[in-house]
């Protein structure tokens, strides 16, 4: 059943006319993912090194400065301790001072007072105070140089919590992460589990009923809720020392924090008591004289200090857990590194196609920066929602990617248009010896003439045209039908006989015009490299792809894609009647586009006309066909120039200078433009006559036509070749300025 199916595949794609898409496609394909892999593995490297560690810490600074302010937290109350408290009273506080201070605020009834105030010798906190259960003090841990400092000998220590904060040493020492919960050290005088705003907060929701649950190693539970802790490489984090109980800080806007008052403020009674009421109240200094302070994410803002006191930072902590458990504001979350390594590569995918279908840099600049702007865009909306995820990597990976596939498409096709550039130099000389060697056969005796004729006659007797139930040409091509017939080569319509499915090909037979050697030998080095031009433009989706070519007694066979439609002279024949403008502005779009990648190659078609055109059937696309190099080995028919030289070209359709056996690329936009002028006057190029003194077609006073498109017509037909187009993207620039003004 399977190799049913797998066979059954095959033969659709061999089928489709757009199978060598496909295949050409592998190759791409191929490219994209070893370049886009390549790339994600280059650039994850630079992530685990810690190269853009800092950089993502200032994204999420940034992001972290962008939120819209929430609004100020309504269970807390800040007690602050400014530099005008300090005029009045000394630093460091008295017992007396903390003591009058926590009496008056304990007058006002609150729920928890957390006072981050710490002294080496605090002997009398709190007296006169019955019930110090909520009241939390701190005490300082030991660190490199500085000593712990002890809590308060009448306090319990289930009532002393650490004051220290943790902030990211080896980048910029900004507090990004609160330390909730640790194990004290061995002896240490600081013997607490507990951050002191993680125990104000925990004590805040004991009394409402929440306890906290320790019960999980890595996490911790409040009410409902699950605390993750971060680990070694929690978000952006490469290698962190996540030891204890560690939560990334989702800071409030520092301006809408919670309400705020002073020291002389509450001793003074200037302090309206249900602020206080059963709130959480936070006492600490923020003298710049008594600490600096520490550096946060708004440290960068022009708008805030680039200091910020330590009690603002506990109070954000400890607003955090309770608005988490109590409003359900969400912890800030981020991926696990298989996701975000997935994330990565998937922008360097995007970046790889991206550099493959955008061949032009300025195109990829442009589309590149949208899709840079819409990853910040994802990125910002995600962490509006407390997601934070990579921001750096990706986009490192997908410019790497982008640049790098434009860098290998743009050699790959400098290095494919050099090697048609040597073909088609190389089709020139077999062109010139084909020259010579055809003035030579004109300039021969009637006597000789009547020979060759002889001879001639003879050689289509004695190859008669392939019919029906022929054998295989080539040993594979079974003939089912007979396209066409003149002059010394013919077409017909093929299956491949070694193909699964028997594919439909055209094969096209062309048989030289003299049997000698010589003639026979440049005839076939022009077949050989016409047929390897060809097998390069049949790349482009407009263009039959060359499937094979082969020589069989002294006759050369081109075997190609076949394209079901129908020829553009069905839709422009006289007998149609003019089209309108716009159906001639994109008949010529349509020509332009494949005559562009065309010419970009430097190959001349030198017979474009509304025969060697088709409008697919399956997608409507036009198909150019039939180039014109290789009929040179053969004498020309009726329906082309009647001169015997090297010129190719179809009367009315060719310009001047390619009957003179001097094509150029502009000589293509003269005959598509002639087809142009066709279809929208409805009359064909050979009833129109030229001006008697420039030589230029008179076709204007025809028909009625706007300007612009009267215009561009006339400039692709100018009879010298000078004075045209020199380009299709020329043409196909003013024909888009035209689409867009309508």
């Amino acid at each position: 059943m399977i190799s049913g199916i797998l066979q059954y595949l095959r033969t659709a794609l061999t089928q489709n006319q757009d199978y060598r898409d496909t295949f050409a496609k592998i190759h791409w394909w191929r490219m994209v993912v070893v370049t886009s892999v390549g790339v994600t593995a280059l650039v994850w490297g630079m992530r685990e090194l810690k190269w853009l560690q800092s950089l993502e810490l200032k994204v999420y600074d940034q992001m972290l400065r962008s939120r819209p302010p929430e609004p100020p937290d309504p269970r807390l109350l800040l007690v602050k301790i400014t530099e005008e408290d300090l005029a009045r009273v000394k630093w460091p506080l008295s017992d007396a001072t903390i003591n009058q201070l926590l009496t008056k605020l304990e007058s006002y009834q609150p729920r928890v007072i957390g006072l981050n105030i710490y002294r080496p010798d605090q002997k009398n906190l709190a007296a006169g105070i019955a019930n110090k259960n909520h009241i939390i003090t701190t005490c300082l841990l030991s660190s490199t140089g500085r000593s712990e400092i002890p809590p308060p000998p009448n306090f319990p220590i289930d009532n002393v919590g650490y004051n220290d904060l943790i902030s990211d040493n080896q980048e910029d020492q900004i507090v990004r992460r609160s330390l909730l919960f640790a194990e004290p050290t061995n002896n240490s005088k600081c013997a607490t589990q507990f951050s002191l705003a993680g125990l104000t907060a925990i004590s805040y929701l004991e009394k409402q009923g929440i306890n906290v649950d320790f019960s999980d190693k890595h996490n911790f539970h409040l009410g409902k809720i699950t605390f993750s802790t971060l680990t070694t490489n929690s978000g952006s984090y490469i290698g962190l020392d996540a030891a204890g109980y560690q939560i990334l800080l989702n800071y409030r806007h520092p301006d809408r924090l919670a309400p705020e008052v002073t020291l002389t403020q509450v001793l003074n009674g200037q302090v309206n008591p249900n602020w206080v009421k059963d709130r959480l109240v936070i006492i600490g200094t923020t003298a710049a004289s008594v600490h600096p302070g520490v550096y946060t994410p708004y440290s960068a803002s022009p708008e805030h200090p680039a200091r910020t006191a330590t009690v603002f930072i506990h109070a954000q902590i400890a607003s955090q857990i309770l608005s988490t458990v109590l409003d359900g504001r969400p912890l800030i979350w981020y991926w696990p590194d298989g996701v975000e390594l997935v994330w990565v590569l998937g922008w360097s995918l995007l970046g790889s196609i991206l550099g493959w279908r955008m061949r032009h840099p300025l195109v990829l600049l442009i589309v590149g920066g949208t899709a840079l702007a819409g990853l910040v865009g994802i990125c910002a909306g995600l962490f509006l929602l407390a997601g934070w995820i990579p921001l750096i990597p990706p986009a490192i990976a997908f410019m790497f990617s982008s640049v790098g596939m434009l860098v290998y498409t743009t050699y790959h096709t400098q290095q494919q248009t050099k090697l048609i550039i040597q073909q088609v130099e190389q089709q020139q000389e077999a062109i010139a010896q084909l020259s010579i060697l055809l003035k030579e056969t004109t300039s021969a005796t009637e006597t000789t003439k009547i020979r060759d004729q002889h001879i001639h006659s003879a050689a289509i007797i004695a190859q008669p045209e392939k019919r029906t139930g022929d054998l295989l040409l080539g040993g594979r091509y079974h003939i089912t039908r007979v396209l066409g017939s003149g002059g010394f080569g013919r077409t017909y319509l093929a299956q491949d006989t070694q193909r699964p499915g028997n594919p439909t090909c055209v094969v096209k037979q062309l048989m030289p015009a003299r049997r000698d050697t010589k003639f026979l030998e440049v005839a076939r080095r022009l077949f050989n490299t016409e047929a390897e031009i060809l097998e390069a433009l049949g790349k482009h989706p407009q263009i039959p792809a060359l499937l094979a070519y082969f020589e069989d007694q002294q006759e050369f066979y081109l075997v190609e894609e076949y394209i079901p439609g129908h020829t553009l002279n069905e839709e422009i024949a006289p007998v149609q009647g003019a089209k309108n403008e716009s159906f001639v502005i994109e008949m010529l779009k349509g020509v332009l586009e494949v005559l562009a990648f065309v010419h970009e190659h430097k190959v001349i078609h030198r017979d474009i006309k509304p025969h060697n055109i088709i409008r697919s059937n399956q997608d409507n696309r036009l198909v150019l066909i039939d180039f014109g190099a290789v009929k040179l080995m053969h004498p020309p028919t009726s329906e082309q120039t009647e001169l015997a030289t090297v010129a190719i070209g179809t009367r009315g359709y060719a310009p001047p200078e390619q009957f003179a056996g001097h094509p150029r690329l502009s000589s293509d936009i003269y005959a598509l433009g002639m087809m142009g002028i066709q279809a929208i006057t409805g009359t064909l190029p050979q009833e129109l006559q030229p001006d008697p003194d420039t030589g230029n077609i008179m076709w204007q006073h025809t028909v009625q036509v706007s300007a612009e498109l009267s215009i561009i017509l006339d400039k692709m037909v100018r009879y010298h070749f000078s004075d045209r187009y020199q380009s299709a993207a020329a043409v196909l620039q003013d024909l888009n300025q035209i689409s867009d003004r309508k």
